[in-house]
């Protein structure tokens, strides 16, 4: 079994990326460029470790140059490993391990996240009473149920954000890596 990686986004042509992913996008694009870039690099940097293969289902999710991994590691030896590789990246700012220690979930289980997530992006897109806030500026991540919410808010918008979340269905923790404007 290999190591079981998994990304957000698509790797964008050159020329492509400067552009902003979202006309509502509060990072500039020198930030979006350089959260991809963290990605690619973190994904490669485990790929490579052949230590790690079979031992980890991980998911990287970079916004504004913080990290934040979930999935599971087989030992608390191999997490330490994982967020240790992580650390050294370039333009990494801050490290939020969500790993647990267990077997990799099975693709039911991450069936389930999707299905989880399309909820809170669609209920997130119904937000109207927030000015100046669009559903894009939240990354949401979905592991093992638990909801990851990201991204560059206001402390009122993410206050929304999180009461909207917490009326869907299977959810069962939501953790904030929101970046505070205000």
């Amino acid at each position: 079994m290999a190591l079981l990686l998994s990304a957000c986004g698509t790797p964008q042509p050159d020329h492509q990326r400067f552009e902003p992913a979202s006309l509502y996008e509060r990072r500039d694009a020198d930030a979006v460029a350089d959260d991809r870039d963290i990605e690619a690099d973190i994904y490669e940097e485990l790929n490579d470790d052949e230590t790690l293969q079979g031992q980890a289902h991980v998911n990287v999710n970079a916004y504004n140059g913080a990290v934040l991994v979930t999935g599971e590691a087989a030992t608390i030896e191999v997490r330490n490993k994982i967020i240790g590789l992580i650390r050294v990246v370039d333009n990494v700012k801050r490290v939020n391990n969500n790993i647990a220690v267990a077997y990799p979930s099975d693709a039911a289980s991450r069936a389930h996240d999707v299905q989880i997530n399309r909820r809170i992006t669609a209920a997130l897109e119904q937000i109207r009473t927030l000015p100046d806030f669009n559903s894009s500026q939240v990354k949401v991540v979905t592991e093992n149920a638990v909801v990851y919410l990201m991204g560059l808010v206001h402390r009122a918008e993410g206050a929304v954000v999180v009461n909207v979340v917490r009326h869907q269905p299977d959810v069962k923790k939501i953790i904030t890596v929101f970046e505070y404007l205000d």
